[in-house]
This record gives structure tokens, C-alpha cells and sequence, in this order.
């Protein structure tokens, strides 16, 4: 287990995210949803709480918690008063090393995660931008947490079982823990709660799958609903700060170019944005835009085009501007320990190391505009993958291909 701990005395709570190479990509094929499911079920009892019980003495330490299962890991975070710390964290190796997995409860578990995968195919937004990420990545690095109905429906217990026994383990865990805390006596806690844990090896990340097409999802709707994804570098990747100076220039803010120029300025959609994201090993570009089915067409041909020129007329203000928003971001994330744990977590899964907030804040005042310019006119944006969910497919470009479903 690797283990970073990041005093902040100026605060009042402590925070820590554990994570374990226990995700989305370590499932078989034909049981989409395990990892998250296992995710749920560790923490239905645990040591010597029950369900009802660990709740409770969560909720007694003054707790702000989360959990899932993403691509490569499924994380445990908290956040609490620093002086709740210590019991915090022997409630969470209870729940990773000693959880009771209650056969009896696995039907609960089951219907509520069916309940949130109805929730997502009921809300189109979230519909194509899943779609698009499969697309994207492939059927196993770029498919959902939440698994299908069918695949749900078919996990048993043993599933779950054989699961966390193969990938719940010490091997590449990452437990970081930010707040006010002494980081001597952490590393003595985490090696009385860990210490003896076992540690099996991890496999390599699996390569990414995706291709450019189109795909297009009929709908008797009054919206059309466009997501769109290309490839690009991960985050660790030397030029990667100049990529993602370029998709803040496009999306970062209401001064954005394609919230002013598609939306603002030509009015053709009530919403429309681009974000990077990183897996270990691969790394794209997402985007999704709502408008009306008349207004589909140019909605989409126009952003792809602001997309596609964004090296042509870049202006000094627009980096500046980009510069101001990530500095502020930097500073609010001093005042909150679980961002500041979830950013080491980050950090040392794809770099290997943490990043301190001084040498990104350097990174980030260096960077040029020479420099921005240059990253996208080398690599300009292709191979798309595109969806679209309304009442009629679209025209798209030329490198990919339409089919609909």
C-alpha cells in the first residue's frame, strides 16, 4: 500500500481516500456491475458492526463519506473532524478487510443499483455520454459502473465473494489522508489498522478498444441530445497541460468559446461543454451538447468547427483567464482536506508521486501561449466517436460512420 499524508493545521478536519485495484475493468465481461456491487456490499457490515451498526457509528464520528467503483479502482473516502480520525479509519479497515458480504442482503443491494441504472436510462444526458464512453473506450475499459439489468439480475454471492477475495488486497492501494494531522502518528495508525494485510500482485491495465464511428438512438423527443468524444493524451503525459489549457480556452467557464460562441452568441442550444478525462493509460475528450432536432445540425457542425480551428486565433486574455480560474481552484482546494486527499489519490495513481500544489501552480503561471498553439496544431482533434438520441441521425464528418439502433 502506498501511503501519503498532507498536514493542513489551519484545519479543523482531517480526510482520507483509500483506493483499490478492485474497478470496472476487473470484472468478467458477462458480469458488468460486480465491482460495484462488491463496493456496496463491503460496507453492509463489517468487524464487529452490523449494517445498522456501522452506519451508525459512521454517522457518530461526524462522517461525510462516499464510495465507488470507477474504471481501474473502487475508493473510500471521508471526511470528519480531525479528532474523529483515528476511529474513522479502523471503521474503513474493518470494511475492506474484515466485511461480512450478508448473502441476505444482496437483493437490496441488487434493487437499488437497478433503481440508479433505470434512473441513468430514463435521463437521456447521462444515456448518451455512457454510450459515447463505451464507444470511446471499448467494451471493457469504456463500459459503466452500474452494469445492465440482465448482468445485474445474474450476480450471486459467490460473484461477490470471489471477487473481493481476488482483488480486495494491499497491492497497488493507494491511502492518502490530508487535514490537520500529525503525520508520524498516522503512518503508526495505518500500520496497526494495514499493517498485516495481505498483498497480491496487479495486473497490467488492459488497451483501450475504441474506434471512430457514429451511432444515432431514435426518439420521439422534442431534444436532440448530442455527445462526442476524440482521443487524446492522459494525464502525466508531458504536453498534457497545454491539451488541457486548449479544452479550458473551449469550455472552462461562461466566457468559454463554445458557451459563448455556440450557445451565447448563435443561440443554437440551451447547453454545451468539453472535458477532459485520463485513465491510466489512455485519454480522450468528451463533449455534449442539448438543443432542439432543427437546430441539431448546426449545433453540432459548429462545435466540431470551433473545436477544429481552436489553434487559429487563440488571444493571450483567453489563456489568462484559464490561468485565473485553476489558481483560484488551487486555493479552494487548501481549504478543504477530503479534495486535497482526493487529489493525492490522483496524482500518485497516474504519476507515481504527488504533485505539490506549488510546482502545478508553476506549471500552470510557465505555460505559453506558444505553447498551447503548437500542442493543437500537431494534434488536431479526429477519429470522433459521436451520438446522438432524438427524432432524426445527423450528418457527421467524414472519418466516421453512421449506424443506428
Amino acid at each position: 500500500m502506498a501511503v501519503l499524508v498532507q498536514p493542513m493545521p489551519w484545519l479543523r478536519t482531517a480526510a482520507f481516500t483509500l483506493s483499490l485495484r478492485a474497478g470496472v475493468e476487473d470484472e468478467p465481461l458477462e458480469k458488468s456491475g460486480l465491482a460495484s456491487m462488491v463496493c456496496e456490499m463491503v460496507q453492509r457490515g463489517a468487524g464487529h458492526h452490523s449494517s445498522r451498526d456501522l452506519v451508525a457509528a459512521q454517522d457518530n464520528l461526524g462522517m461525510d463519506r462516499n464510495s465507488g467503483a470507477s474504471t481501474a479502482t473502487v475508493s473510500f473516502g471521508a471526511a470528519m473532524p480531525a479528532e474523529s480520525f483515528d476511529q474513522a479509519l479502523r471503521l474503513y479497515a474493518d470494511i475492506v478487510r474484515r466485511p461480512h458480504l450478508p448473502a441476505d442482503q444482496l437483493g437490496d443491494a441488487r434493487l437499488m443499483m437497478m433503481q440508479e441504472l433505470r434512473a441513468i436510462e430514463d435521463e437521456p444526458t447521462q444515456r448518451v455520454m455512457r454510450r459515447v464512453r463505451e464507444l470511446h473506450y471499448g467494451p471493457r475499459l469504456g463500459r459503466g459502473n452500474q452494469g445492465t439489468m440482465d448482468s445485474l439480475a445474474a450476480l450471486s454471492s459467490l460473484d461477490v465473494q470471489e471477487f473481493y477475495r481476488d482483488h480486495y488486497h494491499a497491492g497497488g492501494s493507494i491511502l492518502t489522508v490530508a487535514g490537520r494531522v500529525d503525520a508520524k502518528a498516522v503512518i503508526e495508525q495505518i500500520g496497526e489498522a494495514f499493517g498485516d494485510w495481505k498483498s497480491n500482485a496487479v495486473e497490467a491495465p488492459p488497451e483501450p478498444e475504441g474506434v471512430a464511428t457514429y451511432e444515432h438512438l431514435p426518439a420521439d423527443s422534442s431534444q436532440t441530445h448530442i455527445a462526442f468524444a476524440f482521443p487524446n493524451i492522459p494525464y502525466g503525459h508531458p504536453d498534457y497541460f497545454a491539451m488541457r489549457a486548449g479544452i479550458g480556452i473551449l469550455s472552462d467557464g461562461m466566457s468559454s468559446r463554445l458557451f459563448d460562441r455556440v450557445r451565447e452568441k448563435r443561440g443554437l442550444c440551451y447547453t454545451v461543454s468539453a472535458s477532459c478525462h485520463s485513465l491510466k493509460n489512455a485519454g480522450g475528450v468528451f463533449g455534449y451538447a442539448g438543443t432542439t432536432p432543427q437546430r441539431a445540425q448546426e449545433t453540432l457542425d459548429v462545435t466540431l468547427q470551433e473545436i477544429q480551428n481552436l489553434a487559429d486565433d487563440l488571444e493571450q486574455s483567453e489563456l489568462d483567464r484559464w490561468k485565473v480560474r485553476i489558481e483560484s481552484s488551487l486555493i479552494m482546494e487548501q481549504e478543504s482536506s477530503s479534495s486535497r486527499a482526493g487529489s493525492l489519490a490522483s496524482d500518485y495513481f497516474q504519476l507515481g508521486r504527488a504533485m505539490p500544489t506549488e510546482e502545478l501552480s508553476r506549471i500552470i503561471e510557465s505555460l505559453t501561449l506558444e505553447q498551447v498553439r503548437d500542442y493543437w496544431r500537431t494534434h488536431r482533434p479526429g477519429q470522433y466517436r459521436i451520438v446522438t438520441l432524438g427524432p432524426q441521425p445527423l450528418t457527421v464528418p467524414m472519418e466516421t460512420s453512421a449506424t443506428s439502433r
